[in-house]
């Protein structure tokens, strides 16, 4: 009796219901959720819902699909990064202009973060490190604006002419290696001034920042040294 092992490896990689793809992936929430609903929790749900449509609606139109929004949070995956980014920029420029026509105490501005990585797919939800990546990605930016990784700003520097800055390597435990990191700004539909949201943000998403810089310089000197 003989037994097919090319048969036997494939169903064991791809389990009933499982599948990997290349996904370029979006990840956004609320800048100041928790005080926008501690101020005003019926007004700061209609606008949410009010903006979550518009933000689905948009990323359908290029071809997105929303995996999950739960809370303030929406994540979404794309089939082409350079897309997946004029979605982002388009859903900032669109919530800006939305934003315009309230009170500045309450205006909701989300946060995104992009990036372009291998994904597990099981029951239309999408899982693994990529999504993760994503996530962090989404903490680092600017009220209004993005964050993106370098292959993703690797993919759209020359088809998407935008405002992009390097914010350096990110390095994580969970992150085999570094990881450089680039901001969008879009212009005066950035949200707040750039030295609060700096300010705001570092304890979140540079939770050891001596650590990390030790480890950025030893990676920029190994670089260096082969260069």
């Amino acid at each position: 009796m003989t037994h097919s092992l090319v048969g036997a490896t494939t169903r064991h990689t791809h389990p009933v219901g499982m599948e990997r793809r290349l996904a370029a992936i979006l990840s956004a929430d609320v800048q100041g959720y928790s005080r926008l609903m501690h101020e005003d929790e019926t007004a700061t749900i209609c606008t949410l819902t009010a903006y979550r449509g518009l933000m689905a609606s948009l990323i359908q139109q290029y071809r997105g699909r929303v995996v999950d929004d739960p809370g303030d949070n929406l994540l979404a995956e794309f089939p082409s990064v350079v897309e997946a980014v004029q979605c982002a920029v388009t859903i900032q420029r669109t919530l800006a202009t939305r934003n315009a026509a309230l009170p500045q105490h309450r205006q909701m501005v989300f946060r995104i973060g992009l990036h372009l990585g291998d994904v597990v797919v099981k029951q239309e939800r999408i899982y693994g490190a990529a999504v993760n990546l994503a996530a962090r990605l989404e903490r680092m930016a600017e009220g209004g604006g993005l964050c993106m990784s370098g292959i993703v700003y690797d993919h759209v520097i020359t088809k998407l002419p935008l405002d992009y800055s390097p914010l350096g390597v990110w390095v994580g435990q969970d992150v085999p290696t570094p990881v450089r990191v680039y901001r969008v700004r879009l212009g005066a539909t950035a949200g707040l001034p750039s030295r609060r949201v700096r300010a705001h943000h570092t304890p979140t998403a540079w939770p050891h920042a001596r650590r990390m810089l030790r480890a950025v310089l030893r990676y920029l000197t190994r670089q260096g040294k082969r260069a």
